[in-house]
């Protein structure tokens, strides 16, 4: 195993990174004071829903939830046609949604995108929430945090992170335990929307996920998991020699 794997591992020390056109990043955020961002599955569902409809270079409009409800696409991500061609301004190659934060491996299309694409779903997410539970102010932490992708290595490893890592720390007994029984705590992830696991692991068809380079590196689930394996086994190792 690459010992290269070890720094996505280590604690995550994030800035905010400039991010230009046709370059890859990790972002992440989390809620204000570490708060929980979500209180329901209907809540996360939103948040997909923001992931996939507020990609896109012209401003939503005002009443966008509605009007697709009422032309029954909403239930199924489509983009309906009397909007015009979807334009997104990032690709998204990657996402987990943490209890209190989240993370997304992005490519930028458009200049600026990153920020607005981020803006616009913290903006109408804190909305929603805020509506919905009773509240007011921001739900995420501002600004957005931001790394640069550049070596093969590091979007292998960081794939691995976002999508198979953070989850694997809500599996009963946390981390170590989902590592010892890799295959159940996998298939787990794989079955969850609030993942892009799923898009990887051939379980899924995601709408909001655009494979591109993630796509070259992994070739077919089995290359994807085998992977995963070899990296979260490492991470055993590296958790049973603290105690050695």
């Amino acid at each position: 195993m690459d010992t290269s794997c070890r720094s996505i591992y280590s604690e995550l020390i994030m800035a905010r990174e400039p991010i230009g056109i046709d370059s890859y990043a990790h972002v992440y955020t989390r809620g204000v004071k570490k708060l929980p961002i979500f209180r329901q599955k209907g809540d996360l569902r939103r948040l997909l829903l923001n992931f996939y409809y507020f990609n896109h270079n012209d401003r939503m409009p005002d009443n966008w939830k509605r009007e697709l409800e009422m032309s029954g696409h909403l239930a199924h991500f489509q983009w309906p046609d009397a909007w015009g061609e979807r334009q997104p301004i990032v690709s998204i190659l990657a996402f987990s949604i943490m209890p209190n934060h989240l993370h997304l491996m992005i490519k930028e299309i458009v200049e600026g995108g990153t920020s607005r694409f981020m803006h616009r779903v913290s903006m109408a997410y804190s909305k929603f929430i805020n509506e919905k539970y009773g509240e007011n102010g921001s739900l995420f932490q501002r600004p957005f945090k931001s790394r640069l992708v550049e070596e093969d290595t590091d979007f292998r490893n960081l794939a691995i992170y976002i999508m198979v890592k953070n989850p694997f720390e809500l599996y009963p007994g946390g981390v170590q335990r989902a590592i010892e029984n890799f295959d159940d705590a996998y298939e787990r992830i794989a079955g969850d929307p609030f993942s892009s696991l799923g898009a990887y692991a051939g379980t899924q068809v995601s709408p909001i996920i655009t494979k591109d380079l993630l796509g070259e590196l992994f070739e077919t689930p089995e290359s994807f998991k085998k992977f995963a394996r070899e990296s979260m086994l490492y991470r055993l190792e590296q958790l049973e020699s603290e105690f050695d």
